[in-house]
């Protein structure tokens, strides 16, 4: 096992897919399932998922944790778009702390609770 695979949380792949789904109705290409983009500062940056619809792709991480998806989070994707020149990140999780969605709201970076996604597939 890497580095990365230790510090790299792990994603239900259930989840992802559930995802996909969602993305695909709402009218999203789904480009590329878990990639590795390099970015402007030469450091490697994974993504679950790029998604793209008209012009502006988007990095998607998908985070199926049994906790509260916090801030740190939140910064770390918005960071990691921002590298590799995609716009308005998108994390799918649980549920968001009260400070992730602050700096979400501030920053464009959509919180997409599975609750949402379950709803919108029905």
């Amino acid at each position: 096992m890497t580095i990365d695979e230790k510090t790299q949380p792990k994603t239900s792949s259930g989840l992802v897919q559930l995802a996909i789904r969602y993305f695909e109705k709402e009218g999203f290409k789904v480009e590329q399932e878990k990639t590795a983009l390099e970015g402007f500062s030469g450091v490697s940056r994974e993504f679950d998922l790029i998604v793209q619809k008209g012009r502006a792709a988007q990095g998607v991480w998908v985070r199926d944790w049994n906790r509260t998806i916090g801030v740190n989070l939140i910064i770390n994707i918005d960071k990691a778009s921002e590298d590799v020149g995609l716009s308005n990140p998108i994390v799918v999780g649980e549920k968001f702390s009260d400070h992730a969605k602050s700096y979400a709201n501030r920053r464009k970076v959509t919180l997409l609770p599975k609750q949402k996604i379950v709803l919108s597939l029905r």
